[in-house]
């Protein structure tokens, strides 16, 4: 299972720098799936509330928008990468030009649709990928099938999608991003949530480490009794 090349390059949009926040307060995100998944529909779903079926293929849009989750305002942004990604020959150019947009999130969404197997396959090298660059396993990846509500035209069963989740050992959901905004809200704020608490637990872990233990002061009591001890032993 491979990735192809891309009849023609592409650039993902420059990553802007974080705004200025407390730490924590900023949460970078990347969308990755095949061509017509529903990527886009997605990003602007959850930060619009509205739907737009149609899109012209994007080169990877960058968003940047604050959001409040459990009451607190936090910087989210969140990078739309190009539908370019489906199963056939060569994987490594494709996987080298999304590299940029692997390193700089920490956070991923897997999206596939349910009505086309091939976009299902995708996901897989992509989430290899993923590993390869960012090897915590504690890095948040979530996977998505989506287009739910087209079940008639379905191509992959929602097992299929669990088992594959249960492998990787992702957390795995079937939204659509049509029907049900409440769906796409809640898989957002998930891994903003759990991006959030990674880096709660990084910084925790560099104040822990930056603190050296300061030595004991010594017992002179104690001292005193040992050197009473030696000296007596001497005189015997």
């Amino acid at each position: 299972m491979r990735l192809p090349s891309m009849s023609q390059p592409f650039l993902l949009a420059p990553i802007a720098e974080c705004p200025p926040g407390p730490p924590g307060a900023q949460v970078r995100l990347a969308v990755l799936g095949a061509r017509g998944v529903g990527k886009s529909a997605m990003v602007v779903r959850f930060l619009t509330k509205r739907f737009i079926g149609d899109y012209e293929p994007n080169t990877g849009n960058l968003y940047s928008r604050l959001v409040r989750l459990d009451g607190d305002a936090v910087a989210v942004q969140i990078q739309d990468t190009p539908g370019c990604i489906q199963v056939q020959e060569d994987c490594v150019q494709v996987l080298d030009s999304l590299s940029r947009c692997v390193k700089w999130a920490e956070g991923f969404l897997l999206v596939y649709s349910i009505t086309d197997y091939s976009s299902y396959q995708s996901v897989r090298p992509l989430y290899q990928h993923i590993r390869q660059v960012h090897p915590d396993a504690r890095t948040p990846v979530i996977i998505v099938g989506n287009k739910a509500d087209l079940l008639h035209a379905r191509q992959v069963q929602a097992k299929e999608g669990l088992q594959l989740a249960n492998e990787l050992g992702s957390l795995f959901l079937e939204i659509s991003t049509s029907d049900d905004s409440q769906g796409v809200l809640d898989v957002f704020q998930y891994l903003c949530k759990e991006v959030s608490k990674l880096q709660h637990a990084g910084s925790t872990d560099r104040r822990r480490s930056s603190i050296i233990p300061r030595p004991k002061s010594p017992n002179m009591q104690d001292l005193k009794r040992r050197f009473k001890q030696a000296l007596s032993s001497k005189v015997k």
